[in-house]
């Protein structure tokens, strides 16, 4: 696990309201707030199912690898008799999970889009024409089975939509992207939505 994935998932926690605190420099590093606890976690067997299918079925997601440690996580902390039915249950789930693609593209990505860095591809289009670009990423979308980075291409000087499987190689470069917004996207297609918008339906 690198620095850098440390110090996101404890920016994460203390987004999440966490009472952590920071200290730079000799002798510091991270904490609880004296006299605070963290709520326990509470899961059932078919939620930490549901999780781990979630996952399981599309690899190619982005943070997939993330959300694989996420539910590792969940996992160790939930009592043991719970885990016990959670791990027979998903013996009981079967996912037809695509072959994944280089995860190397996929952290490039990745990190590009969370950090907001240009990012140089390589990338072959469906007439099979291969060119590189700075792109500037905005956002991830999945349509009908395929998962795509959006974004603004320099080389085009538009809004594009890249085919993730067709991303041959992505390097994180140093300039920073210019601000451009999900708003310039424009509306996503009417099956779709944010993530963050995604309710359960009852």
């Amino acid at each position: 696990m690198s620095v850098r994935t440390v110090k996101r998932d404890l920016a994460a926690l203390e987004r999440s309201g966490a009472p952590i605190w920071s200290r730079p420099g000799p002798g510091g590093g991270y904490g609880l707030a004296v006299g605070s606890s963290l709520p326990p976690v509470s899961f059932s067997p078919a939620q930490a199912v549901a999780l781990m299918a979630a996952v399981a079925a599309n690899p190619d997601a982005p943070y997939n690898d993330l959300a694989r440690a996420g539910v590792a996580k969940i996992l160790d902390v939930v009592d043991p008799r719970t885990r016990a039915r959670a791990e027979e249950l998903a013996g009981r789930v079967w996912v037809d999970a695509p072959v994944s693609g280089s995860r190397v593209v996929r952290s490039a990505l990745e990190e590009a889009l969370l950090e907001q860095r240009v990012v140089r591809l390589r990338y072959t289009s469906a007439a099979g024409q291969t060119t590189t670009r700075d792109v500037e990423p905005v956002l991830f979308a999945s349509r009908e089975g395929r998962w795509f980075l959006i974004g603004w291409c320099r080389l085009r000087d538009a809004m594009r939509w890249f085919t993730l499987a067709r991303i041959e190689r992505a390097t994180v470069l140093a300039d920073t992207c210019t601000g451009h917004t999900v708003d310039e996207v424009g509306e996503p297609p009417q099956t779709s939505r944010p993530v963050g918008r995604v309710r359960s339906s009852e």
